[in-house]
């Protein structure tokens, strides 16, 4: 009897056994925590939800969408964020609007974005000077540059940009003349509205592809044999697969393949991501949470992003609570701080962006995470390549972020299930 095996039950790994299902073909998904959802998964404390890193879903995709609000009504937020800086609040994105900053330091950022350099698309070398030619010296030097560190982990000469696509507005002067004399109105975002479930946090998008499917948990995969068909456990089991695909990060299923050749370990190398902290913080007042979400440029700040879990949908805290959750990011190859000096860090300057205080708080927690996101440095796409044909040649079939090692966004992750 065929033995469909789908390795992680994250949003692709979900996507996959159920579309394999709708085409009356059983698959069994093994997932090495105690819990399906992957980064799309959640937990709660005290009454408070928190989402395993944050998601929202903004799919165009009709049948995607469909399949999401079959499984849970969403709630549909504006796309409004903001920006903090030294102790000013900008509305996102921060060139477009910087109304709130002093004069003399507006005067330096304009100044510059009419002096920047006019480079072709064709001769950027690199995400520091695409920056550099889209939003001038200084905003670069103070803003996006120090934001590039805190949230990739990298220096920004360090990157490419093919990544970028639709994900980074490019202003014109007018726009960044007019939001200097007061917050512009107009949403520059990449899309109009963020969804998020009314109920059961993020992962109920899935809840209705999950029903029926064969999930396992706390089956770590610690060793694959192609050439015998076999998968193997860190609790000491073996099973026989037919078809096998996988949603696991490609520097760790390379490592975990017998005879993976010399070639394919170095490409594995010299791939880059982020890992990091998720610090959650719930609260016994219910005003704390101003902003659906907002990132922070100060490099003494330890958050890059802080999101709130009861502004997303109010079934995320108690009655008359609310909630915050900052990421801070790491290079994969960096020293991590410890975890308790990362929180009270993150707590400490909190306070005073936030204004709460220690009374305030009635539920705090750290948790790290050891894939966030895929950092695209150069030769990203050389050293993908020969790990993903080196597993197509051994009949493993790669899907989700780090299985198709890409910036996907969930809806994209899910489509990879999909196409499997």
């Amino acid at each position: 009897m065929p033995n469909n095996i789908i390795l992680g039950s994250g949003i692709a790994g979900i996507s996959a056994g159920y579309h394999l299902k709708q085409k009356g073909i059983d698959s069994v998904i093994y997932e090495k925590d105690n819990d399906w959802g992957g980064l799309c998964g959640n937990f709660t404390i005290d009454g408070f939800r928190f989402d395993r890193f944050v998601h929202f879903t903004f799919t165009k995709d009709e049948y995607i969408a469909g399949i999401f609000e079959k499984s849970s009504p969403l709630y549909a937020h504006p796309s409004v964020s903001y920006n903090y800086y030294q102790g000013c609040w900008l509305k996102h994105p921060a060139i477009n609007n910087l109304a709130a900053l002093p004069t003399e330091t507006k005067v330096k950022i304009i100044t510059d974005f009419v002096n920047r350099p006019h480079t072709e698309v064709a001769d950027i070398q690199n995400y520091d000077e695409w920056l550099r030619v889209q939003n001038g010296n200084y905003f670069t030097d103070n803003f996006a540059a120090v934001y590039t560190r805190k949230y990739w982990g990298q220096s920004p000469k360090d990157m490419e940009t093919k990544w970028i696509g639709n994900r980074i507005y490019s202003p014109a002067l007018e726009e960044v003349l007019r939001g200097s004399y007061s917050e512009q109105a107009a949403n520059f975002y990449y899309t109009n509205y963020m969804k998020y479930p009314k109920k059961g946090g993020f992962r109920s998008i899935l809840d209705d592809c999950r029903q029926g499917l064969d999930i396992r948990f706390n089956k770590k995969v610690v060793r694959i044999s192609p050439s015998s068909k076999q998968i193997f456990f860190a609790d000491g089991s073996c099973e026989t697969y037919s078809r096998l695909i996988s949603s696991l990060p490609l520097p760790e299923i390379v490592k975990m393949i017998d005879g993976c050749p010399t070639e394919v370990l170095t490409a594995a190398e010299h791939l880059n991501w982020t890992c990091g902290y998720q610090v959650s913080l719930g609260f016994n007042r219910p005003d704390v949470a101003k902003y659906l979400w907002f990132y922070i440029y100060d490099a003494d700040i330890p958050p890059a992003r802080v999101y709130s879990p009861n502004l997303k949908s109010p079934d995320n805290a108690p009655e008359g609570c609310s909630s915050l959750q900052a990421e801070i990011f790491y290079a994969n190859d960096a020293e991590i701080s410890p975890a308790e000096l990362v929180l009270k860090q993150t707590v400490d300057k909190l306070k005073s962006v936030c204004g709460f205080s220690d009374s305030d708080i009635l539920v705090q927690d750290i948790r790290f995470e050891r894939y966030a996101n895929v950092t695209f440095t150069h030769g990203i796409y050389h050293h993908r390549e020969i790990i993903l044909k080196y597993l197509t040649s051994q009949g493993i079939e790669s899907i989700g972020r780090f299985g198709k090692w890409d910036y996907l966004w969930t809806f994209q992750a899910f489509k990879t299930g999909m196409e499997i």
